[in-house]
């Protein structure tokens, strides 16, 4: 049986999201998983990292990205629901983002990340949306988005 972290142990995250919807979620202070579901937004804890990855500008036909784009740590303690629209009551959760440049290609990376199995298919894992990931890899990715001082 496989144990999970230990209380209060940080986590590392990878949260693939469409371009778009980062810019929206760092302007607002919150991420969103699972096209706005609960299901597994409730796994990061506060403090853990989020590195989050876009395949494309926008959800539905946007151009391909294929980047790392933001990074933020967690600092919310539950999902709460947001009012989009009538129809569209998305969870989201608190996170903190900070400065660092969007990684050109992700691809380049792929040889040096563990927790991509096959270089040759390397945006598989990224289809899993949200998922952890070892914190030498997470490392990895931070710097090369190349993390910049934090304003006053």
């Amino acid at each position: 049986m496989t144990k999970g972290p230990a209380a209060g142990e940080q986590r590392f995250w990878i949260n693939t999201v469409s371009l778009d919807h980062v810019e929206a979620a760092a302007k607002g202070g919150f991420t969103q998983a699972d096209h706005g579901a609960r299901t597994r937004l409730g796994r990061p804890q506060p403090g853990d990292e989020m590195i989050f990855y876009s395949p494309r500008t926008s959800l539905h036909g946007g151009e391909p990205v294929r980047q790392f784009t933001a990074w933020a740590t967690i600092t919310g303690d539950e999902p709460y629901q947001a009012w989009v629209s009538e129809d569209f009551r998305p969870w989201r959760l608190a996170a903190r983002f900070h400065a660092c440049r969007r990684r050109p290609e992700a691809k380049p990376l792929a040889e040096r990340l563990s927790f991509i199995a096959d270089p040759t298919h390397w945006g598989l894992p990224f289809r899993r949306g949200l998922f952890t990931i070892p914190g030498d890899d997470f490392a990895t990715i931070l710097s090369a988005m190349e993390p910049l001082p934090e304003s006053a």
